[in-house]
């Protein structure tokens, strides 16, 4: 008797299209969480590892986008939290820390087979005193490989 595992190549993620943080004056804070993010990885290989990596794509900004109404990653601080949902650890998350550059959200360093992970993390901004006020908008990308 015999029989076969079939697997596929899929490695994807899924993360909400917007979300919304608190409001915050010139000085202060603006937090929120930015719903549940999904590394869903069905290679189902021996070492199956990858990582998450996160980046603030396009910076905050209002109206004309000019330096008074630009927020960029290095005011913004991501901070992933623990796994809310988890099939097959382990998986990592990564530590808390700016958007100047891009940093690894969660990752999964050794293991064997089909797997996933869900976390739901917090984007802190600091609002700049010269910040204008205004509704500002930006892009967070998470990525997997």
């Amino acid at each position: 008797m015999t029989f076969t595992v079939t697997a596929t190549t899929y490695l994807g993620i899924t993360a909400p299209s917007s979300a919304s943080l608190s409001s915050a004056a010139p000085g202060g804070q603006a937090t929120g969480q930015l719903g549940t993010v999904t590394v869903n990885d069905q290679r189902s290989q021996l070492n199956t590892t990858w990582t998450c990596t996160v980046s603030l794509s396009t910076p905050f900004t209002t109206g004309g986008g000019t330096a008074a109404e630009t927020i960029s990653g290095a005011q913004v601080t991501y901070t992933p939290g623990p796994a809310t949902a988890e099939v097959n650890p382990p998986h990592t998350p990564g530590t808390a820390g700016t958007l100047a550059s891009a940093r690894t959200a969660f990752s999964r360093a050794s293991g064997n087979g089909a797997n996933s992970v869900s976390w739901n993390p917090t984007l802190t901004v600091n609002v700049p005193a010269a910040a204008v006020s205004g509704d500002y908008t930006g892009v967070i990308t998470h990525s997997v490989a």
